[in-house]
């Protein structure tokens, strides 16, 4: 008989609660962004995950920002609220586990509007018609900021909660490759902070990783992303193009593609603002290159020179060779902000396969389309 119990089993509701190793600054003095590189030990949790999966992380929300609300609502922070399926806790555990305490939900918004004295503007914003005006309304104005404009709003702690989502975990790409290091999980992110109506604001997950994690665990869980993997050959030649943090994933690709020894030729578009404060990881990709496992490395950094060149813009300085590459196999992976770069790497990649391949515009569009389909072009955009 040993006093041993048996180790728990990891979920969704119930993720491993990982120790923080590594919080290093990515970003060179005069950068202006705050991007982090961090390494999270997973030893013991017998989890595990492949290149281009995404690691959930369980932020908690900022104490500053839970004792602000707590403050406005006029309670103690000890009242039992609801938290679940007959489950309760103390106000303050709720709002800084359970609760989304940034963006006010139109439930909350609506709340206001029936108990404040006069809310026109907000009145007229909430009618559905109104729906993008409202969102630039909203824009910087947090839940904390409603409760203090309207003073003469009283909720109780349980009908506030009642008007809140729940807190749900944040979801990033995986920087590392298991292979090479097998007890831990990397990330790439950029601490969102910034100043709005007069008030500091903080990213719940990026600063919860960033400034909080010293002595606290780091709850994770990892997410399966089947869409966004390596090709099932490791002969497969891939072209990779990530700005900023979307470079994440794909140094958990060029990492298994060297633990594993693929022989496949790998390309890598990197860009962000500047070579000297902005370059993620440089040391390393340029080894990668010397040691040939990287077979080319092209960076656009975009505030170098006076007019802005993007990834897209080094893609096209590079059709023929894009050209080659695909008709020979090639995959072509795209990770990063959805909005406007995908947007713009998509359609220079259509660009690209029309003016090299002599095809017209429709049979482009049907040779994107047929890559898609075959899986060979492959996208992780938010």
């Amino acid at each position: 008989m040993t006093d041993e119990s048996p180790q728990p089993a990891y979920s969704r509701t119930n993720p491993f609660p990982g120790k923080l190793l590594v919080n290093r600054s990515l970003s060179g003095e005069g950068s202006g962004k705050d991007t982090r590189h961090l390494e999270v030990s997973m030893a013991g949790s017998g989890l595990t995950y492949e290149p281009g999966d995404s690691m959930a992380v369980y932020a908690t929300n900022h104490p500053t920002l839970v004792e602000e609300v707590v403050h406005a609502l006029g309670a103690k922070g000890d009242e039992l609220v609801t938290t679940g399926k007959n489950e309760t806790a103390p106000l303050r555990q709720a709002l800084s586990r359970n609760y989304s305490i940034t963006a006010p939900t139109p439930k909350f918004l609506k709340a206001i509007v029936e108990r404040a004295i006069s809310t026109p503007l907000l009145c007229e914003l909430l009618q559905p018609s109104r729906k993008e005006d409202l969102t630039q309304y909203l824009w910087g104005i947090g839940v904390i900021d409603f409760l203090e404009e309207h003073p003469s709003v009283k909720f109780t702690p349980e009908e506030f909660v009642g008007l809140l989502t729940k807190l749900q975990p944040r979801l990033y790409s995986i920087a590392s490759s298991q292979r090479a290091h097998p007890d831990e999980v990397h990330f790439t992110l950029d601490v969102v902070t910034y100043e709005s109506h007069g008030r500091a604001r903080k990213g719940v997950a990026s600063t919860f990783l960033a400034e909080r994690c010293q002595e606290t665990p780091v709850p994770v869980y990892p997410t399966v992303a089947k869409h966004f993997r390596l090709p099932d050959d490791p002969a497969t030649a891939i072209i990779m193009v990530g700005p900023g943090t979307g470079v994440a994933p794909f140094r958990a690709f060029l990492e298994e593609r060297f633990a594993t020894e693929a022989p496949g030729r790998n390309w890598l578009f990197f860009g962000s603002q500047r070579e000297a404060t902005d370059y993620f990881y440089k040391d390393e990709f340029e080894t990668f290159k010397s040691e040939g496992l990287l077979t080319r490395l092209d960076t656009a950094f975009s505030r170098d020179q006076p007019q802005k060149i993007y990834v897209q813009h080094r893609m096209l300085e590079n059709a023929a060779e894009i050209w080659r590459w695909l008709e020979q196999g090639a995959y072509f992976y795209v990770c990063g902000d959805a909005l406007r770069m995908a947007k713009d790497v998509d359609g220079a990649l259509r660009h690209i396969v029309f003016q090299e391949s002599g095809k017209s515009p429709e049979e482009a569009s049907s040779y994107i389309e047929q890559m898609k389909s075959e899986k060979r072009y492959r996208r992780d955009v938010y």
